[in-house]
């Protein structure tokens, strides 16, 4: 099917809010596969913003790239006015740019506590000389991480599980010690891919009200890849969507649920017979 496309620069904010990440026309192909084409919009400061689409869209793609782990073809990525195209996951998250994966990336033989202690960059433990030679440093430091980390699993109500390996969770408790992990950084920007994939119904109620307290309250920036429209209804306003790696339309889900084009492209069916379900 071939897709008529919005113009290609979307504003997904409102006048006041200043952008926090912008991508630019960024191209990327793997072999003769075209998986992101052509794709620019912005995402201000204090917004949540869904990035929907079917399966091959190009969503998780554009995500890699925005985060530092694939180089696009041609195009910019922008951090808070900087570019940042093709600068390396490291460097963006000592930046504020973090991305979550859709299946989490823990140490499952370390604790729930300990999987948090370790995500502040640059701790002066981290030398092999610094406990010998600061070890006051190095225990006021320690500690101070580690209050951080017990107010972190007090947020998420995980307190309760903070010396249990982090392997032996649930697929939902997962999730949010990924989430817990954003907690612990300077985060202005979290991308997270499919929040919701494999969580049950309750955790996921939970999962969605953390992160929206977590923007409402502490001002975090969300980009979130999901196919559960009703937890993208429930959070995300805007919403953009993607479909044959280019962007298809963008606005609020009520919008988007009007619009045959992505009704078409998304659903993949009848307007009149999946307008209901979307």
């Amino acid at each position: 099917m071939q897709l008529e496309t919005v113009p290609l620069k979307l504003v997904v904010r409102a006048s006041w809010q200043p952008i926090v990440i912008r991508v630019e026309n960024i191209v990327k192909s793997f072999g003769g596969l075209v998986a992101v084409d052509g794709c620019s919009f912005e995402i201000a400061s204090g917004t949540i913003t869904g990035l929907i689409g079917p399966n091959g869209a190009g969503k998780s793609t554009l995500f890699n790239i925005a985060a530092g782990f694939e180089k696009p073809d041609s195009g910019k990525v922008f951090l808070g006015g900087e570019d940042v195209t093709g600068m390396p996951p490291h460097r963006l998250f000592h930046k504020g740019l973090i991305r979550t994966f859709q299946v989490p990336h823990e140490f499952d033989r370390m604790t729930v506590l300990e999987n948090l202690m370790i995500v502040p960059p640059n701790q002066c433990g981290e030398s092999v000389l610094a406990p010998i030679i600061f070890w006051k440093r190095v225990c006021l430091e320690e500690s101070e991480v580690r209050c951080r980390a017990e107010e972190v699993l007090e947020f998420l109500q995980l307190t309760h599980l903070k010396h249990e390996l982090a392997g032996n969770l649930s697929g939902g408790q997962k999730k949010l010690l990924e989430l817990g992990k954003t907690m612990m950084t300077e985060a202005r920007m979290v991308l997270l891919d499919e929040p919701g994939a494999g969580v049950n119904r309750t955790l996921l109620g939970k999962l969605a009200s953390d992160i929206r307290r977590l923007n409402h309250e502490r001002g975090y920036t969300f980009c979130i890849i999901e196919h559960d429209m009703d937890l993208i209804m429930d959070l995300c306003h805007p919403v953009v969507v993607m479909a044959q790696g280019k962007v298809l339309a963008q606005g609020s889900m009520e919008e988007l649920r009007r619009n045959k084009q992505v009704q078409e492209a998304y659903l993949g069916g009848s307007v009149e017979q999946e307008a209901g379900e979307m």
